[in-house]
């Protein structure tokens, strides 16, 4: 069978690993979920407990989460380097290290603001404490991410990898949070415009807008939810 990415929407960090999968350009399917409605539910955590996306549905039928998870699973099977190095290259090992800091401090940066985002609106002075205290972790994160970018088009040399999907899906939180002045990352803003313009890029935006893009014909098309929980749930 072919593996099959489960991605989250709106605003998934997931979005940038239907990039990967497009640019590897092996075959592959995918299921939408609506992080909204459709994840905080039993039927849900019988795929995954954490109630989270991604969730990868492999060749295999088994079940793996987490995004570094999935994005080493996809590593090992890109035999024509589309989205990674020989592993034992400098290039993987800082397309590792930038991978690692982008999904730990720098996302989990962003999880005070998506907890008063998601909270009642009788909490102003919680909601209010949670922002700002968000809003610091952010910038910090950024002022750190901003030195370690490169003089390159992209994140590891001059095409796109793991590292700059892993990093797409959250770089857009800043915006939505309104965390941040862009204008003060100007090799952050540089890099982003080069990924967002990658076709693989373009083609996963695409998709999670809902739209029905041509793409490179790797993907074999869209399960139903039910389906993948039915079929695999534990």
């Amino acid at each position: 069978m072919e593996p099959i990415l489960l991605y989250g929407f709106p605003a998934g960090s997931s979005m940038g690993l239907v990039a990967a999968f497009e640019r590897v350009g092996q075959p592959y399917r995918l299921c939408r979920v609506d992080m909204l409605t459709e994840m905080k539910n039993d039927a849900y955590a019988s795929i995954n407990g954490r109630q989270e996306t991604p969730v990868l549905i492999t060749d295999r039928g088994r079940v793996l989460t987490e995004t570094m998870a999935i994005a080493a699973w996809l590593e090992a099977r890109d035999g024509e380097r589309r989205v990674s190095f020989d592993p034992s290259s400098p290039e993987a090992d800082r397309m590792h290290q930038l991978m690692a800091f982008v999904n730990t401090g720098f996302t989990a940066a962003f999880s005070p603001l998506w907890v008063a985002f998601e909270m009642a609106a009788d909490e102003p002075a919680l909601k209010a404490t949670l922002r700002d205290f968000g809003r610091k972790a952010v910038t910090e994160r950024h002022d750190k991410l901003e030195a370690m970018i490169a003089e390159t088009g992209f994140l590891v040399g001059d095409r796109l990898t793991l590292a700059d999907t892993t990093l797409i899906g959250v770089a857009r939180w800043a915006e939505f949070h309104q965390a941040v002045d862009a204008a003060a990352y100007p090799k952050l803003a540089g890099l982003r415009r080069h990924i967002e313009a990658d076709p693989a890029v373009l083609y996963a935006q695409a998709i999670e807008d809902g739209e029905n893009p041509a793409g490179s014909g790797a993907c074999l098309g869209h399960v139903p939810l039910a389906e993948v929980i039915d079929r695999f749930a534990a």
